[in-house]
């Protein structure tokens, strides 16, 4: 692959993820596959994480209130996304957490109408993101902070491309059906792109043992929690894309927070 490949899957990973607008050159031609722009999912969350990151940064630089900072910096984040792995979150729970076959929460997942366990799921995981980097920035500062939430980013959007590429699709005619599953070599780049951006960025903020601490509880999130979907849903869907990055994003940094 060329320099110009590489640009054009960071771009088109990004638009996917995010609401960030992207190149329209970096598009032309492009039959809206991400078969081999999935392997550049860590960069797109370096991408979309860098402005939430520099508001830390700068917040932290004028004293403001720590709790206050993590959550601005989190809104931030989540209108960069438009919510879109929250939205995959709460569908997951609310069709994982009803009664009945696999038909049936798939139809769930196509509602646009939230439910209990989507509410509580957001809750849950905006709670516990939001406390533990609150711990995160009062112990180890706002460019620790910073480097923490960028290795997280990139490595919860790597756990993504796993839990595509180990499930076939759900349902046909889906967001993550349409977009193809990743190839082999956009798995490898992935996985060894974002293996080592969050080991770097984790050791650099809080040593080699949090980056052992952190790759773990991500490997065992992301596998737990597709092996739970190939048991109720046989398949991936783009929900459950998405509930991937926010499961492993809340347990690591959790897990980062709990050693601080």
């Amino acid at each position: 692959m060329q320099i110009k490949d590489y640009l054009d899957d960071i771009a088109r990973s990004t638009g996917f993820l995010s609401r960030l607008p992207m190149p329209a050159s970096r598009f032309a031609g492009h039959d809206g596959t991400l078969s081999r722009a999935a392997g550049m999912f860590p960069v797109a969350g370096l991408v979309i994480a860098l402005g939430p990151c520099l508001l830390v940064v700068l917040l932290s630089g004028l004293n403001a209130n720590a709790a206050l900072t993590i959550l601005i910096a989190m809104c931030a984040m989540t209108g960069v996304t438009g919510a879109l792995h929250e939205d995959g979150l709460a569908d997951s729970a609310d069709a994982l957490g009803a009664r009945g076959g696999r038909e049936h929460m798939l139809e769930i997942m196509k509602d646009s109408r939230i439910g209990t366990y989507g509410v509580l799921a957001l809750v849950a995981g905006f709670a516990l993101r939001g406390v533990a980097l609150t711990i995160l920035l009062s112990v180890s500062g706002g460019w620790n902070t910073a480097l923490l939430m960028l290795a997280v980013a990139a490595a919860s959007r790597t756990a993504m491309v796993w839990h595509w590429s180990q499930l076939p699709a759900a349902r046909q005619g889906g967001v993550a059906a349409s977009a193809g599953a990743p190839d082999d070599s956009a798995l490898t780049h992935a996985l060894l792109c974002g293996g080592i951006l969050f080991a770097l960025f984790v050791t650099l903020a809080s040593g080699p043992a949090a980056a052992l601490l952190g790759l773990a509880v991500i490997a065992v999130a992301a596998r737990q929690w597709t092996n739970l979907v190939r048991s109720r849903l046989h398949g991936h869907t783009g929900d459950t894309l998405g509930a991937t990055q926010q499961i492993t994003e809340t347990l690591c940094l959790t897990a980062l927070a709990l050693l601080a």
